[in-house]
């Protein structure tokens, strides 16, 4: 995914989730923060950060801060890209999801199973789907971890495609890991347990648990090569 006018800055704090202060060569913006996550170990003061600027006059903020430079590391926190990423990826076949080894006839986006609105649904010619998407920005030492806090929601997702499975669906749920060079993705049992402990049952029940790094510039990111999943 491309993104256009990329303005180098200078994190200075976040007041909320929503917002950022940055500095853009001497002069403090408000920035939109792209992701409602805590992204404490990236927003760190005097941390290198890249910004979008908007063509949209009316907007609150002129700019959405969607990666940083963490050491060697360019990290995208764009929350918004991991669906389209996987999204295009189906569509132009350069990812092919294991156990659907039909063309896909149907691709769409946000449909609704049982009490969840899931990401993806493909269909083929005899084969059904449901996709779940998460994107993934915390890494300590080359290993990355998803939630960086808890989450109800992202529980009840996976029990809900547990359900899907069991009805007869092909279930996935898709770690998209925004930067590159990283050993290894396991759930943040730290942070929620439950959730660490619902992933281990999907996967037993057949749920299919997939990670994938990405290939990030500052103008660009895409999906790049599968990563080992530990549970």
């Amino acid at each position: 995914m491309k993104y256009n006018k990329i303005v180098k800055a200078k994190f200075i704090e976040r007041p909320n989730r929503f917002v950022a202060y940055c500095d853009i060569n001497g002069k403090v913006e408000k920035v939109h923060v792209k992701n409602t996550g805590k992204c404490r170990e990236l927003l760190v003061p005097g941390y290198e950060v890249y910004l979008e600027e908007s063509n949209n006059p009316s907007r609150a903020t002129k700019y959405s801060l969607i990666a940083v430079q963490r050491e060697n590391k360019l990290i995208n926190m764009d929350s918004q890209v991991p669906n389209k990423m996987v999204y295009e990826a189906l569509k132009d076949k350069s990812l092919v999801l294991p156990g659907f080894d039909e063309e896909i006839t149907l691709l769409k986006p946000e449909k609704t199973y049982g009490n969840s609105r899931f990401d993806v649904y493909i269909e083929g010619k005899t084969k059904k789907a449901f996709i779940e998407i998460k994107g993934c920005t915390l890494e300590i030492d080359g290993v990355v971890k998803f939630p960086d806090a808890k989450t109800e929601r992202g529980v009840k997702h996976v029990r809900e495609l547990i359900k899907a499975r069991e009805d007869g669906y092909l279930a996935y749920i898709i770690i998209v890991i925004q930067m590159e060079d990283v050993l290894y993705f396991t759930p943040n049992i730290e942070m929620h347990k439950e959730f660490g402990d619902v992933l281990k049952e999907a996967d037993a029940k057949g749920v299919n648990i997939l990670a994938y790094d990405s290939i990030v510039k500052i103008d660009d990111i895409k999906l790049n090569k599968p990563v080992k999943v530990i549970l």
